[in-house]
């Protein structure tokens, strides 16, 4: 079985704009209401353009979206973005599980 990666760069920036722990937890808010950047920004012990670069990495990730209204930029999680990285990682889990599964297997042979 062969896991499926998709194209290599889209999931390389997934994964890497996951790997920080403060742009999970913007994900993690996105996810379920939106938020202006300017309210993120209060959200966290960081200057605003620091927090409108964790947007920006998480934009070009596909992980969130970000529309203009008014002067403030409103950010949205993407869930398309998060089906890509979940599509990869069940892929992983049963590769790993045909392969348990295959261990499993050799041992009952090897009890019999």
């Amino acid at each position: 079985m062969v896991v499926d990666q998709g194209s290599a760069p889209d999931i390389d920036k997934v994964f890497q704009a996951l790997a920080d722990s403060t742009r999970r937890d913007i994900v993690s808010r996105v996810a379920t209401s939106e938020f202006s950047v300017s309210g993120l920004a209060s959200l966290y012990a960081m200057s605003f353009a620091a927090v409108q670069k964790h947007v920006a990495v998480l934009e070009r990730a596909s992980l969130v979206t970000k529309e203009k209204r008014g002067r403030e930029q409103i950010v949205r999680g993407n869930h398309e973005g998060l089906a890509k990285a979940r599509s990869l990682l069940d892929g992983y889990e049963a590769l790993w599980r045909q392969r348990a599964g295959l261990i499993v297997d050799l041992l009952n042979e090897k009890q019999a």
